[in-house]
């Protein structure tokens, strides 16, 4: 039977992360530097991985929580075999409305007929320049521009809805603001600009790296002029505009400056089967463990109710109440959890 959870600041539960693989083709600064997770970093071996029917399994048991929205992600989610099957079995799952994932597109004109047969609905892709040199410096990999847009046009043939995230980080793109609005706006679909975060403990963050989105809504807007519109859902992460006289719309993720830590419905599902209640944790709770020593659906249901019942998260916002800085503390990497 469902019910709706709540943790200990009211918030719901109804967005489940999964995280399918730690490991990624890119190796972009904020997220894999390079330097980092080189040629000899040892990702996750096979068996540490939640398999699918375990994956399944837990997505059932929090369906029963509330959980109603569930996102693929990675590392790159595409790198794991057979993701498809995965897709059609958390589709069969009761109580789940909408399957989405996000991607670095750099596979996704292979997959998306299948994705899309499978029972995916939505896909997200990652794209931070359609200049090419600036693009390979980022991926830091040699993936060039025209790839990532072939697996957008292949997933929009597919029938796939699709959303494009740019990462903005002062001094290494914000040059591809407007050619992005530009572009993605002639296009079709809808382009969210991300504030650069403090996510892991690997990317060097700084605030003055931050391009605070409301220099890029006024960027934006004195070229293509735009206007609020509500959101779509409690929780939704985006501020949402649209271009003035049009119904094309654009978005604006503000986790830095405007922190929406008041309304996040998210959990996250790591790839080595932690559960972690914020973006910024620095630890998870270990759900792999009970699940291969036998514990029955009760036994993890109350496990998981009783770590979102207890959730305090609010790291965003006690970030803007320090201008100094927050105290230094281990995270985990946004390569094990997603976005």
């Amino acid at each position: 039977m469902k019910r709706q959870t709540f943790d200990a600041l009211r918030r719901p539960l109804r967005d489940l992360r999964i995280s399918v693989t730690d490991k990624c083709n890119f190796r972009c600064q904020y997220c894999m530097p390079a330097d980092i997770f080189g040629p000899d970093y040892k990702f996750l071996p096979q068996n540490k991985l939640l398999t699918f029917e375990e994956l399944t399994r837990l997505t059932r048991i929090f369906t029963t929580l509330g959980v109603e929205k569930i996102r693929i992600t990675g590392g790159e989610p595409l790198l794991r075999r057979d993701l498809p099957r995965l897709i059609s079995m958390l589709r069969q799952v009761e109580g789940v409305r909408d399957i989405a994932m996000t991607t670095n597109g750099s596979l996704l004109a292979q997959h998306a007929k299948a994705l899309k047969e499978a029972g995916l609905r939505r896909v997200t892709v990652s794209l931070d320049s359609l200049d090419n040199a600036r693009f390979e410096r980022i991926n830091a990999r040699g993936y060039r521009v025209e790839t990532i847009l072939e697996g957008i046009d292949a997933a929009a043939a597919a029938g796939l809805q699709v959303k494009i995230n740019m990462v903005v980080q002062k001094g290494v793109n914000e040059q591809d603001i407007l050619p992005m609005a530009r572009f993605f706006r002639e296009k079709g679909h809808i382009l969210r600009f991300i504030e650069y975060m403090d996510v892991g403990n690997t990317n060097g963050w700084r605030l003055d790296q931050v391009v605070p989105s409301r220099e890029i809504v006024e960027l934006i807007n004195a070229e293509m002029p735009l206007e609020p519109i509500d959101p779509n859902y409690y929780g939704e992460v985006a501020a949402r505009y649209r271009y003035r006289g049009t119904d094309q719309e654009i978005g604006f993720i503000s986790s830095v400056t405007q922190a929406f830590c008041s309304t996040c419905t998210r959990a996250r599902l790591s790839a080595e089967g932690k559960l972690y209640t914020c973006l910024f944790a620095s630890c998870g709770e270990d759900l792999r463990s009970p699940l291969r020593e036998g514990w029955s659906d009760t036994e993890l249901q109350a496990l998981i109710e009783r770590v979102w019942r207890e959730r305090v998260d609010r790291y965003s916002e006690e970030r803007l109440k320090h201008t100094e800085g927050l105290p230094k503390r281990r995270k985990v990497e946004m390569s094990h959890i997603g976005g």
